[in-house]
């Protein structure tokens, strides 16, 4: 037998992004909390809304299933003396777990003999259990922040006003916060009232009937549908960030849509700066006209009375009118002065209190983009443009618009600087150096945007490390994590042919006045295994296998584009055969015996059959495999040392390496550091475990 469970948990309005993950929680949480109960079910379903978070389970099994625990206990040796009598240890085992000394079994297991408590325990009535499930459901989540009130020391992320627990039509006396459970839930703060819920399956339209829609996906799809009607009625198409609407959707329980108009006046500023007041800061979503332009209109998602619409809708144009003025004025002061002009202040504005101010950064930055640029092999106008770009970078950053729109760094830092007369090419590079922004983010269109953009997190990823607050566990409060993954993604995907040695060095270099007591060596060594790190991560989610990865990045690790063309290349060939498996033994094998110091130039007039067959492979390989390394040719490069694989068996089988002869042994050890050094020129291939 079975019944369905509903279990509501209302509150004051919870936070929209919390609430979210308290959906996910709540679930993940409540099939755990079941199984561990023996309770079966048929499915979870968890809704939420501002002033909700309901768990509905259908199918819930009447009673616990009736399990049998084995329990072990102590050593046998340890449990019963040399007579066979109870010791003090069964007796305290047999006792903790409600049976008799004679129940106790004793078992012979890996590691010796055990005794056993073997408890069958009867499932009880899932009305008896269900209150603690429930009431430790509440106090499970974690919660960004939790508060208390009243007197009580239950914490939630507001105060609970009402629980609703039934199964079935049965009420479960759930306490929480000082509240026991009924079957009144709330509906909509202003239109609704109590609501009686009968049981799980009528409660969604029970509290309709309170005008609450509490199936976040049917509220999302009632939103969506309401803001592309009214975006077609007004002749364009709605602006929706996922994020903005993500939001939205737990703003309100009962939602309406409605649209508000502003001064056409206001559309002679940036589109940009018009869309960050209305998304970001009011939640409202714009309509864009069929030209690509923004149209005088905003869509509003409110939570209020349907009837009173038009007199909300007046009420957020004011608002927005208010915005958008502040914002026009801010965008018509700053369009007074050059961006030039801003770049001095610049010098009043701390990057990092050991590192000196936001002036001296772009100082640093100007002077390792032109590093950079000579590095990646820039044509002059590039050069020019990334300088320049990085020398104007960061001015925007004390523009009012930007003070007031923080995310607006770089889009008004291109305005200004098209307004005040700089080349495309430098405006364009400004917008981009935050690019790529986190992960999949585009980069930067422009070589030009690459520079500064590796540039800027360059330095700043040197800077934090010379100064000894390097990322350590989870912590990372300078993103530079963020940072390094951005500049290897340039490096790979946007063909910024920079290596990370002499990049790394170039950044550290800036640093020279700043910390002159800095172990260059020290830090540098720091800063190259912190990119080491984050491209083997890089490597292995691009479908490399990890021995792959780290055979290829103890060679190629200073070129992140070569690293991934090489480790590409040996995954392909590792998927076709075993040559190279077989090779990366007998590699493992020479480069243990091979001694550098001895050279490579062995002795042809005592060499055997053998150590010719090899020598003549080698000859033939080592010109073969240096042509296709040099094309890049990666695959054709691997071919070529798999085709070594017969003569290296033959060798090792067929010689002792160490002979007794000096000359003998010098000659075959030359003979595996040619072998050693040929495989080396493309990777470690004793790092390679087995088959991918």
């Amino acid at each position: 037998m079975s019944r369905d469970l509903i279990f509501e948990i209302g509150a004051e309005e919870i936070p929209s992004a919390p609430l979210y993950a308290a959906t996910t929680q709540l679930k993940a949480r409540a099939e755990k909390a079941l199984v561990d109960a023996h309770l079966e079910y048929g499915s979870i379903s968890v809704y939420a809304s501002p002033r909700r978070l309901a768990l509905v389970v259908s199918d819930l099994a009447e009673r616990q299933a009736d399990v049998t625990l084995r329990h072990k206990g102590p050593a046998a040796k340890a449990a019963f003396d040399a007579d066979g009598n109870p010791t003090k240890a069964a007796e305290g085992f047999a006792r903790g777990k409600g049976i008799g000394v004679a129940d106790l079994v004793v078992e012979d297991v890996e590691g010796g003999s055990y005794v056993f408590a073997i408890v069958e325990r009867t499932g009880l009535a899932a009305a008896e259990v269900l209150p603690e499930i429930l009431s430790g459901l509440v106090a499970g989540l974690d919660w960004p922040k939790s508060m208390r009130w009243g007197s009580g020391t239950a914490k939630f992320i507001r105060p609970v006003r009402w629980l609703v627990a039934l199964f079935g039509e049965e009420v479960l006396p759930v306490e929480y916060a000082g509240v026991t459970a009924g079957r009144t839930s709330f509906g909509h703060r202003f239109l609704g009232g109590p609501v009686e819920i009968r049981s799980a399956t009528a409660y969604l339209d029970a509290l309709i009937g309170g005008m609450v829609l509490a199936n976040q996906d049917a509220r999302a799809s009632a939103i969506r549908a309401g803001i592309e009607r009214e975006a077609i009625s007004h002749g364009g198409t709605a602006v929706v960030p996922q994020k903005t609407f993500a939001e939205v959707v737990n703003l309100v329980e009962w939602p309406t849509v409605g649209v508000g108009h502003f001064d056409e006046a206001f559309l002679d500023v940036p589109r940009e700066v018009l869309e960050e007041a209305m998304e970001s800061h009011q939640r409202y979503f714009p309509i864009e006209r069929a030209d690509g332009g923004l149209a005088p209109h905003f869509i509003v998602v409110h939570n209020g009375d349907p009837a009173r619409t038009d007199a909300i809708i007046a009420g957020h144009e004011r608002v927005i009118r208010a915005r958008l003025a502040d914002a026009s004025f801010f965008y018509t002061e700053d369009l007074k002065h050059p961006l030039e002009a801003y770049v001095d202040r610049l010098g009043v504005i701390v990057f990092q209190e050991k590192l000196g101010s936001l002036g001296d950064k772009v100082a640093r930055i100007e002077a390792l983009a032109r590093a950079l640029a000579a590095q990646a092999g820039a044509d002059p106008e590039e050069e020019a443009y990334a300088v320049r770009a990085a020398h104007l970078a960061k001015a925007d950053l004390v523009t009012h618009a930007v003070v007031e729109f923080t995310s607006l760094q770089g889009v008004m830092g291109r305005y200004y600087a098209l307004a005040s007369g700089e080349a495309d090419g430098v405006a364009d590079a400004i917008l981009d150096h935050y690019r790529p922004r986190f992960a999949g983010d585009d980069v930067p269109r422009s070589l030009a945007g690459m520079l500064v953009s590796a540039a800027d997190k360059l330095d700043t990823i040197a800077g934090i490390f010379a100064i000894g607050q390097a990322p350590t566990g989870s912590a990372d409060p300078y993103a530079l994590r963020r940072f390094a993954i951005g500049i290897l993604t340039m490096m790979v995907d946007g063909k910024l042919a920079i290596t990370l040695d002499d990049s790394i060095a170039a950044a550290l270099a800036g640093y020279a006045d700043v910390l002159p007591g800095m172990d260059v060596e020290r830090v540098g060594a720091e800063v190259k295994a912190f990119f080491l790190g984050r491209l083997e991560g890089m490597l292995r989610d691009r479908g490399n296998a990890y021995d792959t990865v780290a055979a290829v990045l103890a060679t190629a690790g200073d070129d992140p584009a070569d690293a991934l063309a090489r480790a590409s290349a040996l995954t392909g060939v590792r998927a076709e055969a075993d040559a190279i498996e077989d090779l990366s033994v007998a590699f493992a094998r020479a480069r243990n015996l091979s001694k550098p110091e001895l050279g490579t130039a062995a002795d042809v007039s005592i060499m055997g059959e053998v150590e010719a067959a090899l020598a003549a492979a080698l000859d033939s390989a080592e010109v073969t495999a240096a042509a296709a390394l040099e094309r890049a040719d990666y695959t054709g490069a691997l071919r070529v040392l798999a085709e070594l694989r017969p003569q290296i068996d033959a060798f090792f089988d067929g010689v002792l390496v160490m002979d007794p002869d000096e000359a003998v042994r010098t000659m075959r050890l030359q003979l595996l550091n040619r072998f050693v050094s040929l495989f080396s020129g493309f990777a470690d291939f004793g790092a390679l475990a087995g088959r991918a």
